[in-house]
């Protein structure tokens, strides 16, 4: 499922316009873009938690040359699912 299709489903499932059902989509991620740069946790219920972590710097290898490089420390942006989410996925 792309952007489009979410926001279509979104729109179909609140009896929304298709500009008003993107919109709405595209808010909660910039709402969960703007939680996760300020270092926040964004927890939903009965779906799961956005959570930013840490990845320090370490060494890796070019894989074409076999050379060692470094790589820089960063954030990223995880997400772990919560439990219904997950027995619905395992049926």
């Amino acid at each position: 499922m792309n952007h489009a299709e979410l926001s279509d489903a979104v729109a179909a499932s609140l009896d929304l316009s298709k500009a008003d059902g993107r919109k709405a989509v595209d808010a909660v991620f910039a709402a969960i873009a703007d939680a996760a740069a300020k270092g926040d946790e964004v927890s939903v219920n009965g779906f799961g938690k956005f959570k930013v972590k840490a990845t320090p710097a370490r060494e890796g290898r070019n894989p074409s040359t076999g050379a060692t490089i470094q790589i820089k420390a960063a954030k990223k942006l995880t997400f772990g699912p919560a439990k219904a989410v997950k027995d619905r996925l395992n049926g």
